[in-house]
């Protein structure tokens, strides 16, 4: 960790608190950069014009043509580059007229501060000039969620000691055009071209720059406006330089105490490549935009800034007991995802997000591998936007699918923005064809979350069918292969391994891709007959076809090695030989990619990062657990982790098969990627898939969380280091709280009223308003202190009592009245059975008339139990009652009935239970788990402590939503779900529980 971090223990603040070093200007930048999808803001401060820092936008790019000295057919023919659009940060100050430069002087006090839970940069800064001036300058910042297109500052000086005239230069400065790559690939490539500016202007009130970019013909218009909140602040003149940009001034007259502050606002607006929008046009849309901003103050904005950001904390619902530190980090990485996703459609995740200019600004395959799969289950809108943008470049798939040679289908861009191809390098770009079925895998995770059907409908299924359909293009049946599917000269995640034969990882997920096509297909057949018929005839989608692609996913080559155990990574790969590395760790963690040529690299056996894990991860429910160890502790030894994505992979795996340390130590190195700069270019934008990799190393892989059969399930561990640690899942419409303790985990529903999860494998029915506590690991056998008995068809069969007096209400207000009808009823309180008789009734009754029948009935009941004894408890109940407390263990009733006191005393029991709940003491019936839980609590008990006693499904599942284990009296057909099954209760044994 670096020194300048250490100090900041609050887990909602990344604080820099020491004047940063040259060389570390760039990396803080990135690292407090600001964005909301739309628009991306470097964390440069505003009176220091550094080359690094700069703003950008989703929709702003340049096309520039790439150069081959041999170009082949289907070479993608230019490159996508996100250009710096101009920065509207810089507020340059002068004492009376003389510059201030704040590389001069003394720094008393410095704290740079990003607000994740406000959404905000601040800054705060005591100055001592060279003539021994003191001034304190105080900056905040947002790039509004709520206003894609706004950026909002509020920056205020005050006066130690200096009295005098004060000017605060505002400025919209123009970009000076992109990075240049050097020799390194990651960062950026030579742009022809760029934003030209067309026309400026500046008065009092506006200050504006109109631009166009050479090749991609995008105009983008940007203008400032600002809001001064003091008399003594006051605009002085306009600049215009033609060549840098525009500014505005204003001067102020300060004694010591004194402070000005000025509010600035700076709003974009940009045409679509070659679209029709003018000059004109655009500017008003600026203005329109600066006086809607002007209508709100700082504060407001501000505001409205932080409730944007708690809707997203409140679906993370984020704790880690035990490091703050790891806490702060894990907040930080999800603030960038959030920033990095706008919701309209128009742009997917960036690389490096609108934090930097490394790769371009490229949209890569880790966009829906890891980013989005974190959204899908927090922040979903963005999620849905992200897949969006692919349905409004489908047809650019389309087009270069033709470009590779394919008939049909579409493939997807390895690296673009526009959803052109921008790689020149196609082995390990244009080859990567497993980004068809990394799309394909975003869609089925963000259905399974949703359940939007109508994305499908509205384009996701044209989407899906259409890449799915480019596998029969690119495989074959292989004789050779006893006519198994193979798919030939591709390159997987591993890009040091490129242009192989069967790559698993690639074969793997071509299977799930194929099959997950044809079970779409079949669902929206039958749920939305009308659309698919649409959507096929539309794509010329037969039932053929789809059984073609079955049949494929069934011979799918995927070998194992009979030697190692293992999965191939391809073909020829564990032929190759081992790749000696050394790297000298004065030098920091330098790739090979920098090093070698790539064919030295592709000749040994050495991995960049996760490629057959990566499978095990996004499609690994299926493959054993010793099968998952065996290839991990393989590929481990040969991967060197050059790719950020690598690291939260092995930790996921890790997690998966047991090895605890290694788990940790993975999840570590993706956490701080980038506030620890492990890579060394947090300079050129943060990470955002080793971002989002920590959120998966906790949620996949410490909380073990997967989607069964439709179902979250999880199957939790926690590290050492830690105390405890919580994590939310939004899933469906509901909202999931996992808290993981030492020896427990407690699930919680708080949005929506019932949704069934897994835990290690087993069903839970989760209720609002309730926790589940269960034990942390599978085979923890819980330490077993008390038992809940149910009275009706357990202790006594009252049942037929009740079913007496129901039939005979039902008689007398003219209800057909069967055994079907009294297996409902049982375990169901009075007021829940009245409402099941009467909805066989010919007319509809009020509350009054209810409240009278329930009573009557009640009072033919109380006459048959008057005359109850000790000869009614059924035959063995009372010895098993006994038998818990000989056992040292507490006994409880949870009753439906609110007589249940009164037979109590009746039968003789009273003394044998410490603790009686009945439908007096709660307010909602079976299967809701109040009444075990309010039993429970009464005996002072953990629910895990407690086992429950039940004849009814619905108290069955009663019991496990209480989380414990229930034990039926009854028929195996009505009590399916109980974990022990009795034919009654004098076969009720204790020791079961306790030994």
């Amino acid at each position: 960790m670096e020194p300048a971090f250490q100090a900041s223990p609050n887990p909602w603040r990344l604080v820099h608190a020491q004047r940063p070093a040259e060389s570390e200007q760039a990396k803080l930048e990135s690292l407090f950069a600001l964005a909301n999808g739309t628009l991306g803001v470097r964390g440069g401060f505003e009176e220091d014009r550094s080359p690094s820092q700069g703003s950008f936008l989703t929709g702003v790019w340049e096309r520039t043509p790439i150069e081959y000295h041999e170009r082949f057919p289907g070479f993608a023919r230019s490159t996508d580059t996100r250009i710096p659009i101009p920065d509207g940060t810089r507020i340059a100050l002068r004492l009376g007229e003389a510059p201030i430069d704040l590389g001069e002087g003394e720094w008393l006090t410095f704290e740079q501060a990003l607000d994740l839970r406000a959404g905000c940069l601040e800054r705060t800064l005591r100055w001592r000039s060279p003539t021994g001036v003191t001034l304190q300058i105080d900056a905040e910042r947002i790039v509004p969620l709520h206003t894609p297109n706004l950026l909002c500052i509020r920056y205020r000086v005050t006066s130690i000691d200096y009295s005098g005239p004060l000017t605060l230069e505002s400025a919209l400065i123009a970009s000076i055009g992109a990075a240049e790559q050097g020799d390194d690939p990651r960062i950026g490539t030579r742009v022809k071209g760029g934003l030209g500016i067309t026309t400026s202007d500046a008065d009092r009130t506006l200050a504006s720059i109109c631009q166009r970019t050479q090749n991609s013909s995008i105009r983008l218009a940007s203008g400032q406006r600002h809001r001064l909140t003091q008399s003594n602040l006051a605009f002085a003149r306009a600049i215009i330089e033609d060549s840098e940009g525009v500014q505005q001034h204003y001067v102020a007259n300060l004694n010591p105490g004194d402070s000005v502050v000025l509010e600035k606002f700076v709003a974009y607006a940009w045409s679509r490549p070659e679209g029709g929008d003018t000059e004109a046009s655009l500017l008003d849309a600026v203005a329109t935009t600066l006086e809607r901003a002007l209508t709100l103050d700082f504060d407001m904005h501000r505001a409205e800034q932080a409730r944007s950001c708690a809707t997203f904390w409140q679906a993370a619902d984020l704790e880690i007991h035990g490091d703050s530190a790891v806490e702060q980090a894990l907040r930080f990485n999800l603030f960038h995802l959030l920033q990095s996703v706008g919701r309209d459609g128009s742009g997917s995740a960036a690389a490096k997000g609108l934090t930097g200019e490394g790769y371009e600004g490229h949209y890569f395959w880790d966009a829906e591998a890891f980013i989005l799969p974190v959204l899908a289950l927090t922040s979903p809108e963005r999620a849905r936007s992200m897949l969006e943008y692919r349905v409004n470049t489908l047809d650019r798939a389309r087009n270069h699918a033709r470009e590779m040679n394919h008939p049909a289908g579409a493939l997807y861009a390895w690296r673009t923005i526009s959803g052109d191809e921008c790689s020149a390098y196609f082995p390990s770009g244009s080859a990567q064809y497993h980004i068809n079925a990394a799309i394909a895998f975003a869609i089925r995770l963000y259905l399974e979350a949703t359940g939007d059907v109508d994305f499908l409908v509205h384009g996701g299924a044209e989407v899906l069918f259409e890449t799915a359909r480019l596998w029969h293009h690119v495989g074959h049946y292989n004789p050779r292969r006893g006519n198994a599917f193979c798919i030939c000269q591709v390159t997987g995640p591993d890009e040091y391994t490129a242009l192989v034969d069967n790559n698993y990882y690639t074969n793997h997920m071509a299977q799930q891709h194929l099959r997950y096509a044809a079970s779409v297909a079949s669902q929206l057949g039958r749920e939305r007959p009308h659309d698919y018929a649409r959507i096929a005839t539309m794509l010329e989608l037969s039932d053929r076809e789809i059984a073609a692609w079955l049949a494929a996913a069934d011979a799918m080559y995927l070998p194992v090695d009979p030697e190692l155990g293992i999965f191939p990574q391809d073909d020829d790969f564990l032929n190759k030989p081992r790749l000696p590395i050394a790297r000298p760790s004065e030098h920091g963690h330098r790739p090979l990619l920098l090093q070698l040529h790539p064919l030295t690299i592709y000749r040994h056996q050495v991995c960049k990062q996760a490629d057959v894990l990566q499978a095990f991860v996004l499609a690994g429910n299926a493959i054993d657990m010793e099968t998952k160890r065996r290839n991990f502790d393989y590929y481990e030894g040969v991967t060197v982790h050059d790719s950020t994505l690598s690291a939260s992979t092995f930790s996921i795996v890790a997690a998966d098969v047991g090895y605890a340390q290694k788990a940790y130590a993975y999840f570590l190195d993706t956490l701080r990627v980038d506030i620890d700069n492990l890579h060394g270019n947090t300079s050129h934008g943060v990470h955002m898939a080793a971002m989002a990799g920590s959120w998966l190393a906790l949620a996949w892989g410490f909380g073990g969380m997967r989607v069964i059969d439709g179902r979250p399930a999880f199957a939790p561990s926690l590290p050492a280091a830690w105390g405890s640690y919580r994590f939310g899942v939004r899933w469906r419409d509901h909202h999931i709280r996992v808290t993981v303790k030492k020896d427990r985990v407690e699930y919680a529903l708080t949005e929506g009223a019932q949704l069934d999860i897994l835990h290690h494998g087993k069903m839970v029915s989760l209720y609002a308003g309730h926790t589940v506590n269960l034990p942390l690991h599978a085979h923890a056998r819980p330490s077993i202190k008390g038992v809940i008995f149910d009275l009706d068809g357990v202790i006594a069969d009252t049942a037929v009592v009740h079913h007496a007096a129901w039939k005979r209400l039902a008689g007398e207000i003219g209800i057909a009245f069967d055994d079907s009808v009294g297996e409902r009823l049982k375990g169901v309180d009075r007021r829940g059975s009245l409402d099941i008789l009467l909805e066989r009734a010919p007319r509809a009754y009020s509350e009054d008339e209810k409240e009278a029948l329930a009573s009557r009935k009640n009072d033919y009941y109380r006459q048959q139990i008057e005359s109850f004894g000790p000869h009614n408890l059924l035959p063995g109940s009372r010895n098993a009652i006994e038998s818990v407390h000989r056992a040292g263990l507490k006994t409880a009733l949870a009753s439906a009935s609110r007589n249940a006191p009164l037979l109590l005393e009746r039968l003789g029991i009273a003394d044998l239970f410490d603790y009686v709940v009945d439908a007096n003491r709660v307010s909602r019936a079976k299967p809701d788990p109040e009444i075990f839980l309010a039993a429970a609590r009464g005996l002072g008990l953990e629910p895990s402590e407690c086992i429950g006693v039940e004849d009814a499904a619905a108290g069955i599942a009663s019991i496990h939503a209480a989380g414990m284990k229930a034990v039926g009296v009854g028929h195996a057909q009505a009590l399916a779900e109980a974990d022990l099954l009795l034919s009654n209760v004098a076969a009720f044994d204790i020791s079961l529980f306790t030994t």
